[in-house]
């Protein structure tokens, strides 16, 4: 009896040991999101990001806005997996071509980044990551927070487009609409006023904001910043293939700053939710906030961007890591 309680103990003790190690094991291989997630696989890889990005910028300065909205658009609808990026195939829509995604370009230059990484290690950097990272950087190049993101994201193999409106929030709907999408990821309101600060640099097309000037002017904008609108928009109907736009803002237009806030509350916002922002009693105290203090913007946004980008990323064994952001994996 004593052998065999003892034979029992050791099969026990030899199986605990394997779950142990199992569980070990798969530890390893799914880290999740972590800092410097390549410094073994691909130690150059933050710094080739970082070089292309500088590069690009020097030579076409509104690739650091398309970075920027990039990770808004890819990470908000369901995860941070570069689905964005994919092109529409025989079977669906993309994303990138939705009517949501109007004024969404520069997806080449990513591309050029990817093949920048390939050469040194290929195969090992995601598309995903590459996107959150030339993000961080673009946000640099005009002026932002530097915002260290961890890394490990995998690439999705699928567009998300037939859910896309369920995730991102419109320029026209209720502030609560816009407040709720965001609460979903877990970003709060200060952190909702923070991303919008986004608006401070960039151009806003004028399909997107005809219907504040025509057939009238709405009343809620500055009278002094109409003329300006109606001189960038002069049609009711513009043609939507034409570059006919006003610059977000016109005081420092290639800057992130908090500029952005003193516009709104001046009435000067171009969209409906920068006026609503400015407003609504739930965001308009941290619009104040932020207009007086630069600090609590960079210091808020960062977190905003930070949360933003970790947002149900495919991690460890999930997705892939593409060759081509633009086509997964399995259509080449």
């Amino acid at each position: 009896m004593a052998s065999k309680a003892l034979f029992f103990f050791a099969l026990l003790s030899l199986l605990a040991v394997s779950l142990i190690r199992t569980a070990s094991a798969n530890n390893e291989e799914d880290p999740g999101l972590v800092m410097q997630f390549y410094k073994d696989s691909c130690p150059q890889a933050e710094d080739i990001i970082r070089e292309q990005v500088r590069l690009l910028y020097k030579r076409h300065k509104n690739t650091a806005f398309s970075w920027l909205r990039n990770i808004f658009h890819d990470c908000a609808v369901e995860s941070c997996d570069a689905s964005l990026l994919l092109d529409s195939t025989r079977r669906s829509l993309s994303e990138k071509e939705t009517d949501r995604s109007f004024g969404l370009r520069n997806f080449r230059y990513l591309d050029t980044i990817k093949e920048a990484v390939e050469r040194e290690c290929p195969g090992v950097v995601s598309c995903a990551d590459i996107l959150v990272l030339s993000a961080r950087d673009g946000i640099v190049a005009v002026g932002g927070p530097y915002i260290p993101l961890k890394t490990g994201r995998r690439d999705g193999r699928k567009s998300r487009a037939e859910v896309l409106e369920q995730y991102l929030p419109d320029h026209n709907e209720s502030i609560s609409v816009v407040l709720e999408r965001f609460g979903a990821m877990g970003i709060d309101t200060p952190g909702v006023v923070a991303l919008l600060g986004a608006h401070s640099v960039g151009r806003t097309h004028c399909v997107k904001l005809v219907h504040r000037l025509y057939p009238e002017v709405d009343p809620a904008l500055n009278p002094g910043h109409v003329e300006h609108m109606l001189y960038k928009c002069p049609d009711a109907i513009p043609d939507p293939k034409a570059v006919q736009y006003v610059r977000n803002d016109r005081g420092t237009p290639m800057k992130l700053d908090n500029n952005y806030y003193r516009n709104i509350l001046d009435n000067k916002g171009l969209l409906i939710v920068d006026h609503q922002l400015a407003t609504d009693k739930r965001t308009k105290p941290y619009v104040k906030k932020m207009a007086k203090s630069q600090d609590y913007f960079f210091k808020e946004f960062s977190r905003a961007i930070t949360i933003l980008s970790e947002n149900n990323p495919l991690t460890g064994t999930k997705g892939e890591i593409r060759k081509q952001c633009n086509v997964a994996n399995k259509l080449h």
